[in-house]
């Protein structure tokens, strides 16, 4: 008999999501691995072995056991795409959507991205710090306990850097784990109007060669997760497709993985190029071509698709996830928490609205909120499913059937959130 250090068992179902080393595709993506009756063992934070609880038992003791009698347990939720560091919010503006005003007219008065650049460049690190961390605290509640974070609130070199170290001291300070994604090429400031392709320059030539500077002497660099993102918003109004492919080709070279923003509102080409530079994901497809999304299927890329945005929005225009998925993409659920086209840091919501309105099945949700979301931030080897050698991050549902989070929306389903095989909610 083997002794760790806790075990869950006797769990109605336990909800693996274990793939076959490699992100969901297509029908894959309906199997989440469920185990009757089942059980997990932990040892100094990892998973060591699972199985029905009667096998497990057979193996494993512990002095701390947790009974999941009626439960669920799955994997801690992955959250792949957020812009959570920021100053203030945008309670006005929301008005305005409501009144009619869409996202690209308030964008080019000034307002979105740009009124909440004004807030975190006067903002002072501790400021963004401490307003971030609520945040982070919602969605830790919410099952969230890794969480990839991007920069672009600044639009400057200082204020980038800035958050930056926002997100490694939050990094450092709280328990979920934060994976930093660089975002300058996220909006056109003011101060630089007219002079994108001059501001795109500054980006090239400055601020990512300093941003990877500051990767490399922070505490990310010494872990063995350790990469950073580059990113870039290919739209109206923001980068164009020959200023988006310069910053993809620049970071690239720097030696940070890559992600794009794509589609959102229209499509200018950008999909194709990432993809063809070995993308770790593309983000939003509300305008992906049928082409593009035939290439995505034949590539690792992970597709993201974000629902609370377009619900933000009143929308009933959603990104195809149904024909993605039919076609072989490999796709995942992000909330796109955000101040202004996503003020929601519940991913059960995200994965409710996907069924509903983008067509999910449950089963697809969930895998697309956690394996495919690991892949999607380049976690997988850590976190995203229940198996032996990963992180022991785990949740403790409120429900004898995991589909009951898509089905039941707009409250918790999480009893216990479990991290590094540590209980720390619940």
């Amino acid at each position: 008999m083997k002794n760790c250090d806790l075990i869950i068992k006797n769990a109605q179902q336990l909800v693996t999501c274990a793939s076959n080393k490699k992100a969901k595709k297509g029908k894959e993506m309906l199997d989440v691995g469920i185990i009757k009756n089942g059980a997990v063992a932990i040892s100094d934070g990892s998973i060591i072995g699972l199985g029905t609880t009667d096998e497990l038992l057979k193996e494993f003791d512990s002095k701390n056991q947790i009974d999941a009698n009626g439960k669920s347990v799955t994997p801690s939720f992955v959250e792949c795409h957020t812009h959570i560091v920021y100053a203030g919010n945008r309670i006005d503006e929301f008005e305005l959507k409501i009144k009619g005003a869409d996202y690209l007219e308030i964008l080019e008065s000034g307002g979105g991205i740009i009124s909440t650049v004004e807030k975190t460049r006067k903002a002072s690190l501790d400021e963004l710090v401490e307003q971030s961390r609520n945040r982070l605290d919602k969605m830790l509640e919410l099952g969230v306990s890794t969480c990839e974070v991007k920069t672009g609130y600044g639009l400057d070199t200082e204020t980038e850097l800035k958050m930056l170290e926002a997100i490694a001291l939050l990094d450092k300070s709280h328990r979920i784990d934060l994976i930093p994604t660089f975002l300058p090429a996220h909006a056109i400031p003011p101060e630089w109007k007219r002079k994108e392709d001059e501001f795109t320059d500054l980006i090239c030539s400055e601020m990512l060669p300093k941003a990877m500077n500051w990767f490399e002497n922070s505490h990310f660099y010494k872990q063995e997760k350790s990469h950073i993102f580059i990113d870039v918003f290919c739209e109206k109004s923001a980068f164009n497709l020959e200023q988006s492919q310069k910053v993809i080709k620049t970071g690239k070279k720097l030696g940070f993985k890559i992600k794009a923003h794509v589609d959102e509102f229209t499509n200018l080409g950008c999909a194709k190029f990432a993809i063809e530079n070995n993308a770790t994901s593309i983000d939003h497809l509300d305008a992906t071509s049928i082409d593009e999304i035939k290439l995505l299927a034949e590539s690792d890329t992970v597709g993201i698709v974000t629902p609370t945005v377009n619900f933000n929005f009143g929308s009933t225009e959603f990104a195809d996830a149904r024909k993605m998925v039919d076609m072989g993409c490999a796709l995942a659920v992000s909330t796109d928490y955000n101040p202004g086209s996503a003020p929601c840091p519940s991913l059960q919501n995200a994965m409710a609205i996907s069924c509903r309105y983008q067509k999910l099945l449950p089963a697809e949700a969930l895998n697309a909120v956690t394996i495919n979301s690991a892949y999607a931030i380049g976690q997988e080897k850590y976190l995203g499913s229940i198996e032996i050698g990963k992180k022991a991050d785990l949740l403790i549902l409120k429900t004898n059937d995991y589909r009951e989070i898509c089905y039941e929306f707009g409250g918790n389903f999480v009893e216990k959130v479990v991290k590094n095989g540590e209980v720390i909610i619940g």
